[in-house]
């Protein structure tokens, strides 16, 4: 065995891995999207190969890593501008309790059992499902927790604004959420009024823009080129 060789190539592999992982972007391995998810496992497996397989070039093992990294920051790019597309790769949030009722019908779609849940909610120190107002599961498996006693304690939480508890997105890069418009009981006109008293005049020019449970609303607008 070519310890000597083997230990180069590990070092070497090492460094590679890393490099690639860095440029990938900082996320926690909880919230790696599927294309995340994928380009780790495949580098993963190739970095064995090429460490193992002292007979095989180093060039087979990085230029498949540097293929595997271009594939993931186009994708990573074209989906930051895709909305369709990046919820087709990352999925949407699911509703799983809204009102304080279960949502069996999604719990089935997600395959998300009493147990799954429960558990998760332990994790959040609740022990009682009826303080739970309204709970999301994330993309990437985690429960969001909106608690009653959290929306009862919020003044004017009685406005007319019914959704239940979470920021909802209006526009999103400069698109209008028309179905959650309609979730609120408000239309386009009412939006444009509302951004033009924030000196907005063209949804265009908001990046993000969402309303909470106490009917305010959060704008960011698009930073102008020079």
């Amino acid at each position: 065995m070519d310890i000597w060789g083997i230990t180069i190539r590990t070092i070497l592999i090492y460094i590679v891995v890393v490099i690639v992982m860095r440029i990938m972007g900082k996320r926690e391995i909880g919230k790696l999207s599927v294309i995340d998810l994928v380009v780790s496992i495949m580098i993963a497996e190739i970095a064995v190969i090429v460490i193992e397989d002292t007979n095989r070039p180093m060039l087979e093992g990085v230029l498949p890593m540097i293929i595997l990294l271009m594939i993931q920051i186009m994708t990573a790019f074209i989906s930051l501008k895709n909305e369709k597309l990046r919820q087709w790769l990352d999925g949407v949030p699911s509703i799983i309790i809204k009102n304080g009722k279960l949502n069996r019908k999604e719990m089935k779609k997600q395959r998300y059992n009493l147990d799954d849940l429960l558990l998760q909610l332990r994790h959040k120190n609740i022990t009682d499902m009826r303080d739970v107002e309204f709970a999301i599961l994330e993309t990437n498996g985690n429960l969001s927790i909106i608690k009653k006693d959290n929306l009862d304690s919020t003044p004017n939480h009685t406005a007319n604004f019914r959704y239940e508890g979470l920021p909802l997105p209006l526009i999103m890069d400069g698109k209008v959420k028309d179905d959650h418009l309609e979730k609120i009981d408000k239309t386009r006109f009412w939006l444009k009024n509302k951004l033009q008293e924030q000196g907005v005049f063209d949804f265009k020019d908001v990046f993000f823009c969402s309303i909470n449970h106490r009917n305010e609303l959060y704008i960011d607008r698009k930073e102008k080129n020079k």
